[in-house]
């Protein structure tokens, strides 16, 4: 074999075996993601805010920046008097009230109470999860009010919708008008839960959207009709409830593993939630924790 044929094949081989390096190099590299996203769930993270948001957030105040001029009017026919001599009317406003309040807590804490003892994961992370957006969405709504100082209608009177004062509102309850927590908290409410339904059954949202945030609109009316709040007051706080649901959802399913789902819904939860049968044959409630 001449010398020009030696070069030429030990030319080739380099080359061949440059070639698989590179090839290993590139498939190793096109795998590593994979790997990543494998073993590391948590490393992978979807922005929680978006720029989108901010227009979503100054659509909401331009909505409420709209209902001022309408306040006065709006106060004035809600308090009609023969809307507030209407007994059943006046009951009726006082349920759906409720339902803005404790009312959320109370039936939240029982489903997730059922969710973890008939062992139902959705029911539970259901409850979870629309408790998280009304808790987050009452802090929201907690600083504004105190920062702001809105007169209530039934203080300020029909005729002045616009008597602010800054930080006021850590004076008195009667200052808190702006926005309305009632409505923050229904919508929060239903928001989460329309946005987890509509995960787990695509077509639920046309059914159940609608119901949820009806209820959570009648919970804003109620509080006018209360004679507690200005329709702006309502318009921003189902804004920043809306929000606070959307927001909440989306964090828990694009932070795989978060704590806050570990210690409430994972297998390891602080408390562990079971029914469990006595010596006589009759069942009896255990919460214990697990170590």
């Amino acid at each position: 074999m001449t010398s020009s044929s030696r070069a030429s094949l030990s030319s080739r081989a380099s080359l061949s075996s440059r070639a698989k390096r590179g090839i290993c190099t590139l498939l190793l590299l096109a795998a590593q993601p994979a790997i990543a996203v494998g073993q590391e769930p948590d490393s992978v993270r979807v922005k929680l805010f978006e720029r989108r948001d901010i227009w979503t957030a100054a659509a909401f105040v331009a909505g409420t920046a709209a209902m001022f001029p309408l306040d006065r009017h709006v106060a004035r026919q809600i308090r009609d008097s023969a809307l507030i001599e209407n007994h059943a009317l006046e009951q009726t406003a006082n349920v759906i009230g409720f339902l803005g309040s404790y009312g959320p807590f109370l039936i939240g804490g029982g489903m997730y109470v059922v969710g973890r003892v008939a062992e139902r994961p959705r029911l539970a992370h259901l409850a979870v999860h629309g408790l998280e957006s009304a808790i987050f969405g009452a802090a929201a709504t907690g600083v504004i009010k105190a920062a702001l100082g809105r007169a209530r209608p039934s203080v300020a009177g029909h005729d002045n919708p616009r008597d602010f004062a800054l930080f006021r509102g850590l004076r008195s309850d009667d200052y808190q008008a702006f926005p309305s927590g009632h409505a923050t908290m229904a919508f929060s409410i239903a928001s989460a839960v329309t946005l987890e339904l509509e995960g787990w059954y695509p077509r639920s949202a046309w059914i159940v959207g609608p119901i949820l945030y009806g209820g959570a609109t009648l919970v804003g009316l109620s509080r006018m009709y209360e004679d507690k709040h200005w329709a702006s007051d309502v318009v921003m706080g189902a804004a920043i409830g809306t929000f606070a649901g959307l927001k909440t959802v989306r964090f828990t399913h694009t932070r795989a593993g978060n704590r806050l789902d570990r210690w409430l819904l994972g297998d390891d939860a602080l408390v562990q939630l079971r029914v469990l049968p006595g010596a006589d044959g009759s069942l009896r409630f255990a919460a214990f924790t697990p170590w």
